[in-house]
């Protein structure tokens, strides 16, 4: 299947499960779900794989869909989109889904998602202060995933959307090397 076509079809699911969590009025329990469980992704990729294989019995993937609904505390809105995934055989785009949801989340609540990398966790007055600056320059909240990469040797890279701002000591003598080579 065409990648396009994946994202088709999880924007759908997304689309559905934000509409559903709005007229609920749930909307943060939804996303705080949604986070718990893209957070927890790469534990539970086996699972997951479980829910796509279409072999398995659609009775024994909601058995266990409910299951983990119940241990993990599940908000209803959320098994409930994730029960209409599974008897659609969509499991293949759960991730992809849960992803969107964040996206349409974001922006329909005007928050700017970013990418930092750091040589080490930014101090409390740094952090504010970053979130202030992009704050103003993106005209949006801000909600700052932190990565730490020891590899930028200082500085940050911040990353939003498809725009790239790399401000750090690894990124200054790439340039600086490229300028002296002769290059532009």
């Amino acid at each position: 299947m065409k990648k396009e076509s994946k994202i088709k079809i999880a924007s759908t699911y997304a689309q559905a499960l934000y509409d559903a969590a709005e007229e609920k009025k749930c909307l943060d329990a939804v996303l705080h779900n949604v986070d718990e469980l893209l957070n927890s992704y790469p534990d539970y990729k086996d699972s997951v794989a479980f829910l796509a294989n279409p072999l398995w019995a659609l009775d024994d993937k909601i058995a266990a869909l409910k299951a983990v609904a119940k241990k993990i505390k599940l908000h209803s809105e959320v098994l409930n989109c994730l029960e209409i995934v599974a008897q659609n055989n969509r499991f293949g785009e759960y991730k992809l889904i849960l992803e969107i949801f964040r996206q349409i989340y974001f922006e329909k609540h005007n928050i700017a998602q970013v990418d930092v990398e750091t040589v080490m966790p930014l101090t409390e007055t740094q952090d504010k202060n970053l979130k202030t600056n992009l704050k103003n320059f993106l005209k949006k909240d801000v909600l700052i995933n932190y990565h730490i990469n020891p590899d930028i040797m200082g500085g940050l890279v911040v990353s939003y959307n498809s725009e790239m701002i790399d401000d750090s000591l690894k990124g200054k003598l790439n340039r600086l090397e490229t300028i002296m080579k002769g290059g532009q």
